[in-house]
């Protein structure tokens, strides 16, 4: 879906669970199962969802569900969703708690300057795979993006009034990563 600052990512649905047209659902809602009262859901092709249950994957990770959508009754129905990313207009989402709370879609396009004040690049998504939200960060200079882990430690400020973020990240953050040696090589 193209970028629009009025609708954010909430969730994406996976592959078929069971025969009766559920399907899993990964949600990016702080509460996992609060997508289901988010209406409508749209698509990137701009159709739209409405969730009637979630209920969490047994022993899976908590914000993976199984989801009965309203309309999807057959598994082949439920097979053509994988993928589909779903999202949801900004004004129906609930402001943050916290002063230091803020959607991650809103990171996307803020310059990144390391604690001396020198840009160093900018946010290019925020990713998570299973270890903790990310910062992609395209470099200030030509090469490819890298990844910081969105942490106090390494990002230690972040400014969206001022559209920036400070971080500590290492020296190496854009120098790509070296390879072990062959066996053959260390003889």
């Amino acid at each position: 879906m193209p970028v629009r600052d009025d609708i954010v990512l909430v969730g994406e649905f996976g592959r078929a669970h069971g025969l009766k047209g559920e399907v899993r659902l990964k949600s990016h809602t702080g509460d996992p199962q609060a997508i289901a009262r988010y209406r409508p859901l749209i698509a990137s092709n701009g159709k739209t969802f409405s969730l009637k249950s979630v209920r969490p994957v047994p022993g899976a990770a908590p914000d993976l569900l199984v989801a009965v959508v309203d309309g999807v009754t057959t598994r082949e129905a439920s097979e053509a969703l994988n993928r589909v990313q779903l999202y949801v207009e900004r004004d129906k989402l609930p402001p943050p708690d916290e002063e230091d709370e803020f959607l991650l879609a809103d990171l996307i396009g803020i310059a990144v300057s390391n604690e001396a004040g020198e840009i160093i690049g900018t946010v290019v998504d925020v990713p998570n795979y299973g270890g903790g939200d990310l910062l992609e960060i395209a470099p200030a200079q030509t090469g490819p993006t890298a990844l910081l882990p969105f942490t106090k430690v390494f990002v230690p400020k972040v400014d969206l009034a001022g559209r920036r973020i400070v971080a500590n990240p290492p020296d190496d953050l854009f120098e790509p990563a070296k390879s072990a040696p062959d066996s053959e090589d260390e003889a």
